[in-house]
């Protein structure tokens, strides 16, 4: 029998449990790299269901325009030089959100305990004893791989792969992570917010043992309609950046998966997809 916190719903099939979204809590949700039908059944169940939607600067448009419409929506994003909200105002906004009975959705850009401050989000929400749920979502070090054609393993490549940010909370390289380490431990690096500290980070990995014509790659704007991928190497990375315009949004991938995307990339193309309608579509 269903009760009053869950809601049945079909979809190609059998119908599904979803868990309700009472009054007063507070969803932590991964809204995936971007493209909209990379949204679990939980995240779009909860923008159906949401009073508020606090989002970041990395959940797509096309993400939001699947809010219910009278729902409010609010920016809470990040952006380095930019001015932007602090954390602890963002959390003491779903908290007051939630007290005033809103079913507050907290719309995190890729999965939010990934790179995403949700780990201190649900902490705060822990301590003033505001009832949330966890959904996590499809992390861009995961999907913008995949879009792009390169595989996170592949069995001929690498039986280990590392997930790193490269932009600490202080704007600089994190210095609690031991590169030269890493560099000899994971045959595939996925390094977050990379860009703007490129050049120190490509000379911590080769001089901690890494060739500097080992291949890598930009993902930008992961899985959008802007998705862009600039394949170069650790040692031209820097000039290749410049020469090509890369910005953040993106991720960088090092690791002989990338020589992959030969054989793979062309599976998924914004370019294509756009003149199709299908890009288009979505974005309705």
């Amino acid at each position: 029998m269903k009760t009053h916190r869950e809601t049945e719903r079909s979809l190609c099939g059998p119908a599904l449990r979803l868990p309700g979204f009472p009054p007063g809590e507070v969803w932590l949700v991964g809204a995936g790299p971007g493209d909209p039908g990379l949204l679990t059944l939980h995240a779009a169940h909860a923008l159906e269901q949401a009073d508020v939607v606090v989002h970041d600067a990395l959940v797509d448009e096309a993400v939001l325009r699947l809010a219910r419409p009278e729902a409010e929506v609010i920016f809470a994003g990040k952006r380095g030089g930019k001015p932007s909200a602090s954390q602890p105002d963002i959390t003491r906004r779903l908290i007051d959100l939630a007290r005033a009975g809103k079913r507050v959705l907290r719309l995190k850009g890729g999965d939010p305990f990934v790179f995403g401050r949700g780990a201190e989000e649900a902490r705060a929400l822990v301590a003033a004893g505001v009832p949330f749920r966890v959904v996590p979502g499809i992390t861009a070090g995961i999907g913008g791989l995949a879009y792009a054609g390169i595989p996170a393993t592949a069995r001929e490549t690498n039986a280990a792969i590392a997930f790193v940010t490269g932009h600490a909370s202080s704007g600089a390289v994190p210095d609690n992570v031991d590169w030269t380490a890493l560099a000899r431990s994971a045959s595939v690096l996925v390094i977050y917010m990379a860009v703007k500290h490129l050049e120190t980070i490509v000379g911590r990995l080769m001089k901690g043992g890494r060739s500097p014509d080992e291949p890598l790659a930009f993902i930008c704007s992961a899985t959008t309609a802007r998705h862009r991928v600039v394949v170069s190497t650790l040692g031209a990375a820097v000039a290749d950046r410049d020469a090509q315009g890369v910005e953040a949004p993106a991720i960088v991938v090092v690791g002989e998966v990338v020589r992959l995307r030969e054989h793979l990339g062309a599976w998924w193309d914004p370019a294509g997809l756009m003149a199709s309608g299908e890009m288009d579509a979505a974005a309705e």
